[in-house]
């Protein structure tokens, strides 16, 4: 299979030692953070490899008119606030910033303190489907605490006036507190304004995206407030359990509905094995069983065939393109690519775009900006704006596209 020539020689030998070491032990070695080296072992599972669905794509030239306009310190995440409010930014420090339409940006007090450093932070900012009358914003973030930090999910009255937030309160906590990134942490709303959904990432530590008594490695359903959704797969059971939509993630970094109603999802893989899911109530999609990846030591993990009875990407990248955030583009500047997901890649910089067509996913660009893509937002004009990442030499620069020419 693809994936599997692309490990080195020296690769495989290190998988090797990596696979004694689990064998012997039967958990994978720890690292110094305190998470594990390798996903567990499978022995049972025979690897069927998987042959479809591979979006990589040859880096093209990006068709755009690229205007730089502003700069933020470690950016994750942006929001617009409607009727030309201006946009929201985080950056990972714990800073809530906002951009007026006039390009003067002002810092907004009042914000949670966070547990920042590594993939840790102020991440997604969201504004709710009632913003218009209650001027309520969510914010995802990595709350510290004495056993370590934990996703948690808070929502307050912005006052622009007074450039602050009022009344915050932390709706949701992820619990199990601990080591490890890979937080996940974006929030988007149902398509009738009523149902806020989550994503949380596995923490890198593997195991607990199949627990199911974990919220870690999860998309949940909650209701405005931040409880578990009527309706929910696993309801009756409560707990955790109760908010739980789909499990078996590894690091959701972005989720969008599409008109028909569809969710998509795209993640962060291991070594290689990043995917874009259509998220269905229930299903689990298979971290870390399979993945069309491998852990980074280059010890195999079994790809997606082997478990049919585990939900599968409608695509997959590897090598990895790391993705970002997400959008479904709706706009008028750029007909051409109405209906297409919209994808930020920050280990192959650029951005990627999908064309949808019911369940249907097909990989249609992927463009070079030469920087790391955090996030991708669609203005209210149509264009398109990107978050460059703070980080391995990138500049927190946001950009507007428009049409060349």
């Amino acid at each position: 299979m693809i994936r599997r020539i692309l490990l080195s020689a020296g690769l495989i030998a290190t998988a090797c030692s990596a696979q004694t070491d689990g064998q012997a032990n039967g958990q994978s070695a720890k690292t110094k953070g305190g998470v594990p080296r390798n996903s567990p072992l499978e022995p049972d599972i025979k690897n069927v490899p998987a042959t479809t669905g591979r979006a990589n794509m040859p880096i093209a030239p990006a068709p755009f008119t690229v205007t730089d306009i502003g700069r933020f310190d470690a950016p994750f995440a942006m929001a617009f606030l409607p009727n030309d409010q201006g946009l929201l930014v985080t950056e990972k420090a714990g800073v809530l910033k906002l951009r007026q339409p006039d390009g003067k940006v002002l810092e907004i007090a009042g914000v949670p303190k966070v547990a920042s450093g590594g993939q840790g932070g102020l991440l997604d900012v969201a504004i709710a489907p009632t913003y218009v009358d209650s001027h309520i914003v969510y914010l995802s973030y990595a709350e510290p605490g004495a056993e370590g930090s934990q996703l948690a999910l808070a929502k307050a009255k912005l006052d622009l006036t007074g450039r602050k937030l009022d009344n915050l309160s932390v709706i949701w906590r992820s619990g199990s507190a601990g080591p490890g990134g890979q937080f996940g942490s974006i929030i988007t709303f149902s398509p009738d304004g009523q149902y806020l959904f989550l994503t949380s990432g596995e923490r890198q530590r593997f195991t607990p995206a199949q627990d199911p008594k974990q919220a870690l490695g999860k998309i949940l359903r909650l209701t405005l407030d931040g409880k578990a959704a009527v309706g929910n797969p696993m309801y009756d059971r409560g707990g955790v359990e109760a908010m739980t939509w789909t499990s078996g993630h590894r690091n959701p970094y972005g989720l969008v509905f599409a008109p028909d109603g569809r969710l998509w999802e795209e993640e962060m893989g291991p070594r290689g094995g990043d995917e874009l899911n259509l998220i269905l109530p229930g299903k689990n999609y298979g971290w870390p069983i399979v993945s069309n990846g491998d852990n980074y030591s280059g010890q195999p993990i079994p790809d997606h065939p082997s478990r049919p009875d585990l939900e599968a990407p409608k695509l997959w990248w590897n090598p990895s393109i790391s993705p970002g955030g997400m959008i479904y583009y709706s706009g008028n500047m750029f007909p051409e690519y109405k209906g297409s997901l919209f994808i930020g890649a920050m280990s192959t910089p650029g951005l990627i775009r999908v064309a949808l067509s019911g369940d249907t996913a097909t990989a249609a660009n992927y463009w070079d900006f030469g920087t790391r893509i955090r996030d991708v937002a669609q203005a209210p004009d149509g264009s398109i704006w990107l978050l460059e990442d703070g980080e391995r030499g990138a500049g927190g620069r946001l950009m507007r596209l428009t049409p060349k020419g």
